[in-house]
């Protein structure tokens, strides 16, 4: 796949992704966030999952690694007010940390 196509790839993914997660939201929240918010959610959660060690851990023995999403929440509430990207409910991000946590789950379900 040459740079062009693993881009253009990338942004169907974050595509599929957002949408998955607007509509894994409670009905209050999906209008809330825009689609570059969550954009910005998702290079966050990267980046806490890179960072924390997380992808590092051995997983169980049902091929499973724990996860604290309240603790990934949290880290994109932070990060958020450091860039100024304005203040927001941790309770909020948790529903997009878990969106998009059943949303990669859901892939390996296709496989």
């Amino acid at each position: 796949m040459g740079q062009e196509e693993e881009i253009w790839s990338d942004y169907v993914d974050d595509d599929k992704t957002i949408a998955y997660i607007k509509n894994y939201l409670p009905q209050e929240l999906k209008n809330k966030f825009s689609d570059d918010e969550l954009l910005y959610f998702i290079d966050l959660m990267d980046e806490y999952y890179t960072e924390s060690g997380v992808l590092d851990v051995e997983p169980d023995a049902d091929g499973y690694v724990d996860i604290d999403l309240e603790q990934v929440a949290a880290y994109i509430v932070k990060e958020a007010q450091k860039d100024e990207m304005g203040k927001y409910d941790p309770e909020e991000i948790l529903f997009v940390v878990q969106g998009e946590m059943e949303y990669g789950d859901s892939l390996g379900q296709e496989e």
